[in-house]
């Protein structure tokens, strides 16, 4: 394979992982603010973070990608293509894991929150000291799950003609016509780098789990680790 063509592959691996990292950041912000709104006592607070969980797990990610594209430009706002990418991916992607925490904060035991009410602590330290910290070990293994769809979801961005992996690939069929070979390879490079972040989310689990004393999967057999 020539060098030119390699350096489309580079390219499209490193937007992908762009794409990907960046989306997942951004939408772990949008996911803890609308689902910390579902869980708020006000009702104005929960309405718009429903509003928000709702609306953007009903857009299709490329569908969200035209209109930040081709739509908004006509307001007079231009987006970076891959900018666009992220938060389409970012806007999509957090709705969905804005119901992940919504959950793992639903299930911390109303015994310790009455507890931390008891020691009068405020709603931001029952929030960082008691809820959280529990409620982030939760999260981890859907929030994986999330990870994973966002990653598979970067290659709708080839469609607007944002140089990803998938993208990269197409180009690489057309310049040498080859395609059983191009796109088992796309297959297998996606499935190393889900692999990747699995392992990495996986780490962090252990991490998270052994923080709160509590035991986690280890080893390819379901065995089990005591967390120190």
């Amino acid at each position: 394979m020539s060098s030119g063509l390699m350096s489309f592959i580079w390219e499209g691996l490193a937007n992908t992982l762009l794409l990907t990292v960046f989306g997942a950041l951004l939408g772990l912000v949008f996911a803890f603010i609308a689902g910390l709104g579902r869980s708020s006592e006000r009702k104005w607070v929960r309405g718009i973070a429903m509003v928000y969980t709702e609306v953007f797990r009903g857009f299709p990610s490329l569908v969200l990608l035209f209109v930040l594209i081709f739509i908004i430009p006509t307001f007079g706002f231009q987006l970076n293509p891959l900018i666009a990418g992220i938060l389409a991916l970012a806007l999509n992607i957090g709705a969905y894991a804005a119901e992940v925490v919504r959950g793992a904060v639903k299930a911390v035991p109303p015994g310790q929150l009455e507890a931390a009410i008891a020691l009068n602590f405020t709603p931001v330290q029952r929030l960082r000291k008691v809820i959280l910290p529990q409620a982030v070990v939760a999260m981890i293994p859907p929030f994986t799950n999330n990870l994973i769809e966002l990653l598979k979801a970067t290659s709708l961005v080839s469609l607007v003609y944002i140089s990803d992996f998938t993208f990269a690939a197409q180009l690489i069929r057309a310049s040498t016509g080859e395609t059983a070979l191009v796109f088992f390879g796309l297959l297998v490079g996606y499935g190393i780098i889900a692999l990747v972040f699995t392992t990495a989310m996986k780490l962090l689990e252990r991490m998270a789990a052994r923080s709160l004393g509590r035991t986690v999967p280890s080893g390819l057999f379901g065995r089990k680790e005591v967390a120190a």
